[in-house]
This record gives structure tokens, sequence and C-alpha cells, in this order.
């Protein structure tokens, strides 16, 4: 969805050649009315486009379900990055950049995105299995989360960070191999990260401020302490 229709031309392209069935939209309203006529598996978003801009777009497509955004754009301020990923984009490129990494980017996110299908077809089931600590349960096949008993509201990404911070309770771990292990990146923004950890904090924190089991351990990223860690902490 790119209104400049070299970068589309382009981007289309590579995205065929590399194996994608790809549909273009120019515009805002047609960007949405194509995504809800034929629901895609990925949307390449640029953030500046007529009678809609791409922040609103995300949202509207966003609400359908989980779907993979890469923003694409020209505005790399800070605070740009920050409204796209917080309206559910899970990746920001900004222009120029390589079409071959936007390839890259786009598989990345397709594999990580690979068991929604199943997820949205499975009926919800009584209790979820898989991972939990205290008040969070975590089913990785069926790609739900929960926090005491409600089902939370979580983006592609949002979901992955919190199944590897189950993984690995009690381990400080840096953005650079969160963004590895998670995202699948060698390199890439570390702000997506931030954010991201931001975002989940406000979801599963009874105060995101002080936050009680994503815990930001001073030059080295982050740990996830369960509240059994923590209950020891305040004992001693």
């Amino acid at each position: 969805m790119d209104d400049d229709p070299t970068v589309s031309e382009v981007v289309a392209g590579y995205l065929t050649r590399a194996g994608f069935d790809v549909d273009v939209a120019a515009d805002g309203p047609s960007a949405v009315a194509r995504a809800m006529a034929q629901p895609p598996e990925l949307v390449v978003l640029d953030l500046m486009l007529p009678g809609m801009d791409g922040l609103e777009v995300c949202r509207r497509i966003r609400e359908t379900g989980p779907l993979p955004v890469i923003m694409l754009t020209a505005r790399g301020d800070e605070e740009d990055r920050i409204l796209g990923l917080e309206v559910g984009a899970d990746d920001y490129v900004t222009k120029p950049f390589s079409p071959r990494e936007l390839v890259l980017r786009v598989e990345s996110a397709l594999r990580r995105a690979g068991a929604l299908a199943t997820a949205q077809s499975a009926p919800s089931p009584p209790r979820l299995t898989g991972l939990g600590a205290g008040p969070l349960a975590l089913d990785p096949t069926a790609r739900r989360a929960t926090r005491d008993g409600r089902e939370l509201a979580l983006t592609i990404r949002e979901f992955d960070l919190l199944e590897f911070f189950l993984r690995n309770p009690g381990r400080a771990t840096s953005r650079e191999e969160l963004m590895r292990r998670v995202w699948g990146w060698e390199f890439g923004d570390l702000s997506t990260v931030t954010i991201h950890v931001r975002r989940l904090r406000e979801k599963i924190e009874d105060d995101p401020a002080r936050p009680r089991l994503i815990n930001t351990v001073w030059g080295v990223g982050y740990r996830f302490d369960t509240p059994e860690t923590n209950g020891a902490d305040d004992a001693a």
C-alpha cells in the first residue's frame, strides 16, 4: 500500500520474484477496502497515504484480527516509529531501503504468524495449557494468552515476546538477543524492542510504571521475574 508507483513497482516486483502473490493499493480507502474484501496474510504499508493515513489504515485492518504489518515510509523520526508500532505494526522500514532486506523481513514476519490460521479456527478450550506464571497463562499451539482467566488482546509480536519471557524466567536478556530470538533479525532498530516491551507491560502488569514481571536490567536489557521470585526477593 503506497501512493508512489515506483516504490510499489519495485516492492511488488521483488516480492513476486520471491514467490508471493501481491496486490497493490495507492490510497488509504482503497487499501482498507481491498484488505476487507480479500484479507491478506501480510501488509506492507506506507505511512503517508492520500485519503487516509497509514496509521488509520493499520488500525482498521487490524480490527479484523491479527495481521502482520510492516510500515514502509520516508518518515524516520522516532515519534513516527512509535506511533506505527503502537497501532500494531510489527516492523518499520525507512526509505530508502534495501528491497532484499524487505523481502527477508516479510518472510520473517510470516514465519512468526504461521500458527495463527490454526488458532483462529480452533474452538476455545475451557482452560489453557502450556506456559504460565502467576496470573498469566499462554498456549503456544492455540496462540492464546490470558491474565486471571481473561484473554489478552496481543499482537503477533507481543505474543511471541511474552512466550519468550515465559520460557526464560529469571534470565537477563539484551535487546539485541530479543531481536534475534523473537524477531528473527540479526540487525534492526532496537527501539522496536523497547516499544513492544512497554506495550506488553501495559497489558500484563498491575502497574506498568512499576513493573513486577518484566523488569529492566540496566546496562543489559530485560528480565522476566515470576511472582514466586518476586516473593522471595521481598522476603529477603
